[in-house]
Parts: C-alpha cells; sequence; structure tokens
C-alpha cells in the first residue's frame, strides 16, 4: 500500500470515528496534519462561519471547532462543503441553503433552532452573506430570538482589497454588475461619481466586455486591479489602466473567480468656463461625445447634462468653423 493510499485509509478511518462520536453525542473533533483535536459542542444558535476562498489551509482554527460541534451545516453546494469537512475529518451533516431552494428550507432551520440546535451557515466560499444566500435566514433567526454569532475568516472582498495597491481608507462593494449591457452601464453610470474604492466581482466570460463598460463609463485611464484565483495556485493580479485591462483580456478566456478593484475618481477641479471649454474640446478630440462628457465631468465634478449640452453646442461650433473657414 503508498503513503498516499495509508493516509486516505486513516483519514477515512478517523472520519468513521468521528461520525460515529458525532452520532453518538461525544465530543466532537477534528483532525489537523493526522493529530486528533477535540472541542465542545456548540451551543443553541446560528453561527456564520467564513471558509477558505481557495486555499483549504486558511480554515481558522475557531471555525473549525464550529463546523465539527455544530449539529448541522447548512451550505450552498454540498459537494463543496464535504471537500473542505473531508480534509479535517468532520463528519457534521449537511444540508443545502442556497439561493434556489432558501424559501422552502428555511422554515426547517428555524424549526431546528426552535428546538435548541446548533447550526453553522457556510458559503462556497469566503464569508457568508457577502453575494451568498443567508441574509433572510439572520434576520428571521434574529427577529425570533436566536443567537446569532459570527466567525469571521477569510473574504475575497478584503483579500483583494488589500493586495490591489489601491487607496481602502473608503471603498464601496458593489457585488455583481448586471449581466447585461444596458442595464450593466447604467449602474457603472450609478457608481461613477462614487469618491472611494469600487469592489466587484465577476465571472471569466464577462471580464472583458464588463471592463470595457467599465472604462467607457468610469474613464478609461482610472487605475485597477484585476485579482483572479485568489489564494489557489494560479493566483494572478493584474494592475494598470482600465482600457489597458480591458484590451489586455478581450482576446484571453479567462476562468476563475475574479474580482475587480477600482481607484477612486480623481478630486474635481474647480475651473471657469473657459477652461471648461478647453478640456470639452481637447476630450472631443480624442473621445466619442459619450466618452468626452463623462471624462469632463469626472474631472471637474459638472453635471454630465450640462457638459453634454455644451459638448453639443461646441460640436457645432467647431462643425461650423471647418466648413467655413476659422476666422483669421
Amino acid at each position: 500500500m503508498t503513503m498516499t493510499a495509508r493516509h486516505r485509509s486513516r483519514q477515512h478511518g478517523e472520519q468513521e470515528h468521528h461520525r460515529a462520536n458525532h452520532d453518538e453525542g461525544l465530543v466532537p473533533s477534528f483532525v489537523i496534519a493526522d493529530l486528533p483535536i477535540q472541542g465542545p459542542r456548540l451551543a443553541p444558535g446560528l453561527y456564520l462561519v467564513a471558509t477558505p476562498i481557495g486555499n483549504l489551509g486558511d480554515i481558522t482554527l475557531r471555525a473549525l471547532q464550529a463546523l465539527a460541534g455544530a449539529d448541522l451545516i447548512a451550505c450552498e453546494d454540498t459537494r463543496v462543503t464535504r471537500k473542505l469537512l473531508d480534509r479535517y475529518a468532520i463528519a457534521t451533516p449537511l444540508t443545502p441553503y442556497h439561493d434556489h431552494n432558501a424559501a422552502k428550507a428555511r422554515p426547517g432551520l428555524l424549526r431546528r433552532l426552535a428546538e435548541g440546535a446548533a447550526i453553522a451557515l457556510v458559503s462556497d466560499a469566503g464569508t457568508p452573506l457577502i453575494s451568498d444566500p443567508g441574509f433572510k435566514l439572520v434576520r428571521a433567526a434574529q427577529d425570533a430570538g436566536y443567537p446569532v454569532t459570527a466567525l469571521p475568516g477569510p473574504s475575497a472582498l478584503l483579500t483583494a482589497l488589500t493586495v490591489a495597491g489601491l487607496p481602502t481608507d473608503q471603498f464601496f462593494f458593489a457585488g455583481f454588475l448586471p449581466p447585461k449591457q444596458v442595464a450593466r452601464r447604467a449602474r457603472i453610470a450609478e457608481l461613477a461619481p462614487l469618491p472611494a474604492t469600487l469592489v466587484l466581482f465577476e465571472s471569466g466570460p464577462r471580464i472583458a466586455t464588463t471592463l470595457a463598460d467599465l472604462a467607457a463609463g468610469l474613464g478609461a485611464n482610472r487605475e485597477a486591479a484585476l485579482c483572479r484565483e485568489l489564494t489557489k495556485l494560479h493566483e494572478e493580479v493584474r494592475r494598470g489602466e482600465l482600457a489597458n485591462l480591458a484590451e489586455a483580456c478581450s482576446g484571453e478566456e479567462l476562468r476563475g473567480e475574479i474580482v475587480v478593484v477600482i481607484a477612486p475618481p480623481p478630486a474635481p477641479v474647480q475651473v471657469g468656463a473657459a477652461e471648461s471649454e478647453s478640456l470639452l474640446r481637447d476630450a472631443l478630440g480624442r473621445l466619442s461625445l459619450k466618452d468626452a462628457v463623462a471624462e469632463v465631468a469626472q474631472l471637474t465634478g459638472q453635471r454630465r447634462r450640462e457638459i453634454y449640452q455644451s459638448a453639443l453646442a461646441l460640436q457645432k461650433s467647431i462643425k461650423r468653423d471647418g466648413k467655413h473657414g476659422a476666422p483669421g
């Protein structure tokens, strides 16, 4: 028997042992580096347990104790969570709780809480409730008077924010942008003036078009970082201006989980009418009408509608001068 086979056999035996202990109401335990560690059962209540976003070694000891000591673990995908539990020989029963079954599953979980159960809520990766289901369960548990406890740990949002090299004093988490382009561009327009670093999630198949829309709506020169497969073997962080990142990704098929971090907009520059016209004239010479208006609005803090009207008038003036010749 090979070392790997022996290790798997021993791990399987440990899992069966811990599963028996759990079923018989004995002290729950988990295994780290082949060493069993025992801990107390959880007190009744709902526990929000952060789990690794990629590297299974990022789990906290407190999270392992909670997962081993709970009566039940509610998770998005039992197959994903089972991999984590198998790694640490935890035998706690699993039950699915995700967007598609939450309404039907929630009453059963609340009933278990009423019976005095300790339930751990986890997402497939990271901190529960951050772009994951669970909010309604937490509210319902709190409204019913059951204890709700958060166990902090891994978060793709914070991991990307800290590694991006962009300002962290103020940030706004935008979650996933709408998948359809019209709605996505409208949402980006809402985010554009926020004086904070933006953090959002995106999938590989949509990242190129999303970056292009972000460059058009926020400004081609706005600094950003594309963080992919964080904490995993093929972790990658690309930094650059939005337009450059969009161009670099246009011909690629990126896979894995992606977090985009975008620097705050530059502070508006107080300018007079003549300076505003000069900025607008320069932008119209390089960009489309829409992009020129967005750039000047970002630079000056003026309303887009006002700039748009000025841009239309300026375009007419430029065409007129070009047709009749500028005065000498």
